[in-house]
């Protein structure tokens, strides 16, 4: 773990975040007193966008307008 003033955290920030992503846990002092603590935030376990790319078709009408009679499904229309 490392201790890290106010100050310098505020002028080496973007190493300092570096730094979390690899893994260090960076405590951020003001004063001498523990303040806020900068740590790795871990790995997404979500599915990525896109993972469907290849596997996937969309018809060349996907976005055709819909039949009377399919709008009137939707809407709750009675025939």
């Amino acid at each position: 773990m490392i201790i890290v003033p106010l100050g310098e955290a505020k002028d080496n920030l973007s190493k300092l975040v570096d730094d979390a992503a690899a893994g260090q846990t960076i405590t951020i002092a003001k004063h001498g007193r523990a303040m806020a603590r900068l740590v790795p935030i871990g790995r997404p376990t979500g599915k990525r966008i896109g993972a469907m790319k290849g596997i996937l078709q969309l018809p060349d009408d996907f976005d055709a307008p819909l039949s009377d009679a399919v709008l009137d499904d939707f809407e709750g229309s009675r025939s």
